[in-house]
């Protein structure tokens, strides 16, 4: 094969990489998704697993939809979320009967509203739940999710904006070197929903701009790989910011993570995930908005 076939080919990939999902590519992966969703309405993570989770059950929710799909059982899901809430401790737990947490707490909220389910019986307790107990920057991130769901900030959010603001560099910046990039999106994140400002905007993009990757997405510290963990995190501050990155270079890395089952592994060549799915199409659909 000739230098200039080989160089055709190579852009002809490209060219067809960076396009928007196809409604045929979409079609895919919700029908991957609902398959994944068992008798008791719940969804399980992956292939293969038989105990639904809410965690995955509120991303299979906003994965269908973001990809231009509809439910039509949501009464069964409904239910299956509702028996996740515990009412002793107003906390939600990953499946009924199980062991209420923080990070279950928050989804638990925002499945409801996904759901359109009244917030009211659970929000009160869940947010106090989410009060008493958060206490990590990772804990606080995911707990100001589930008050955003809502439409609360919580009672801790003046000191919570203080601990964060402790963690930032001298520039409004968060984290060092391969880490800055997903550090800097969380924080921005958590800050932008507990009612903060970002004063250091300018150097804020430029330490995201810097830390998309060669292969498109972004990475944590130390892995040479990006994965859609982290490219989820930071292009919910590029969108929350109301800007974007490289998006052509972006829809690469996504393609290269998709699975001819329709689904999308959190790593390239990764098997797919209802997590990997989820961030998928939700990164697609912050770039379809743009």
């Amino acid at each position: 094969m000739s230098r200039k076939v080989a160089a055709c080919l190579i852009l002809l990939f490209v060219a067809v990489a960076v396009r928007a999902q196809s409604a045929d590519q979409k079609k895919a992966t919700i029908d991957y998704l609902k398959k994944l969703q068992n008798k008791d309405g719940g969804f399980v993570p992956s292939p293969g697993q038989a105990q639904s989770s809410l965690g995955a059950t509120s991303s299979a929710l906003r994965a269908i939809k973001y990809s231009g799909g509809k439910l039509e059982d949501t009464a069964s899901v409904s239910e299956f979320v509702k028996g996740c809430y515990d009412k002793a401790s107003g906390g939600f737990a990953d499946q009924p009967g199980g062991k209420p947490a923080i990070a279950q707490t928050a989804i638990g909220l925002m499945a409801l509203v996904e759901l359109k389910i009244d917030p009211e019986p659970y929000a009160g307790p869940a947010v106090k739940y989410l009060d008493d107990n958060a206490k990590t920057f990772e804990e606080i991130r995911i707990a100001v999710a589930g008050y955003e769901a809502v439409g609360t900030k919580g009672e801790h959010a003046g000191a919570w904006l203080e601990q964060i603001d402790k963690m930032a560099n001298g520039d409004g910046t968060f984290g060092k070197g391969d880490a800055q990039a997903r550090d800097t999106g969380s924080a921005v994140v958590a800050i932008l929903r507990l009612g903060g400002t970002i004063e250091h905007r300018d150097a804020v993009l430029k330490a995201l701009n810097e830390g998309q990757r060669g292969d498109g997405g972004f990475g944590k510290a130390d892995a040479k790989e990006s994965d859609l963990d982290t490219t989820y995190r930071v292009m919910r501050a590029y969108h929350m910011l109301k800007t974007h990155p490289d998006v052509k270079k972006l829809r690469v890395f996504i393609d290269s993570c998709r699975n001819q089952d329709g689904g999308y592994g959190v790593l390239p060549g990764k098997p797919s995930t209802v997590s990997g799915t989820y961030y998928a199409a939700t990164v697609q659909h912050w770039m379809e908005e743009k």
